[in-house]
């Protein structure tokens, strides 16, 4: 039931951080990778070493979300590359500034790479998982889906929106056998959550939420990402499954 032998996954985001255990956890459940970043390497990246030391396929694609154009050029090359059966949409990026600071830039370019490139790539993959009759969708949302934050409200906007387009996408396609859900992370250690980390104030009044007494490592998504890309989850539609340590329990 989390056998994913014989499926290409595309990991958007998966340099570095969440995307990079994401793609690693895939690859180790069965799955050949296609990794996508902005900034990824060649050949003889980590997460290409990572896939092919699981003995799967990795394939690397560059493309910068913030640009629609590169978007859709990038959906155009996934699709020769097919057929997708897994899409997992975790590239983001975050602006931190409070709301009567937060210049139009800033919210632009935070909507365009966590919501509106999300969505391109799903209508142009997901199209062909309805054709086919079969695939998986997963979004990277955020404890901010929940939440509204403290001086990230572009960041905060784009991830409830990830919240709301993944139960909207579910509706019109879970009858076509594609199943689009999501995952929330909570307090992760990653390159997003340096600033926190790094507040001391901060870093301890989080740390004192969370009921498992730790920060998240890029490795607890792993198999959250494995189960709603696996036949386990064939009955599991629009939910948003956050990986919290506890934290949206308190």
């Amino acid at each position: 039931m989390f056998d994913l032998s014989g499926h290409t996954a595309v990991v958007t985001g998966a340099r570095r951080g969440i995307g990079l255990a994401i793609a690693e956890a895939l690859a180790l459940a069965g799955a050949d990778i296609i990794g996508v970043s902005a900034q990824l390497e060649p050949s003889g990246s980590d997460v290409e070493r990572r896939v092919r030391q699981a003995g799967r396929a990795f394939t690397a694609l560059t493309a910068d979300l913030a640009d629609r154009t590169a978007v859709h050029r990038l959906a155009a090359d996934l699709n020769t590359l097919g057929p997708i059966d897994i899409l997992v949409n975790n590239a983001g990026t975050i602006a931190r500034a409070p709301a009567a600071e937060h210049s139009d830039g800033l919210w632009d370019h935070v909507i365009q790479v966590n919501l509106t490139s999300q969505f391109l790539l799903s209508r142009e993959i997901g199209r062909e998982m309805v054709r086919r009759g079969r695939g998986k969708i997963i979004f990277t949302a955020s404890l901010l889906s929940f939440q509204g934050g403290i001086n990230v409200p572009g960041y905060t906007a784009a991830k409830s929106g990830v919240a709301g387009l993944t139960k909207a996408l579910a509706n019109e396609w879970a009858g076509h056998g594609v199943n689009v859900n999501a995952i929330a992370p909570g307090y992760i250690a990653t390159d997003n959550t340096q600033a926190l980390r790094d507040d001391p104030l901060r870093h301890r009044s989080i740390l004192e939420r969370i009921p498992a007494g730790r920060w998240g490592r890029s490795e607890d998504i792993g198999g959250a990402a494995v189960f709603l890309s696996a036949p386990a989850s064939d009955y599991v539609n629009g939910i948003t499954l956050p990986v919290d340590g506890g934290w949206l329990g308190r």
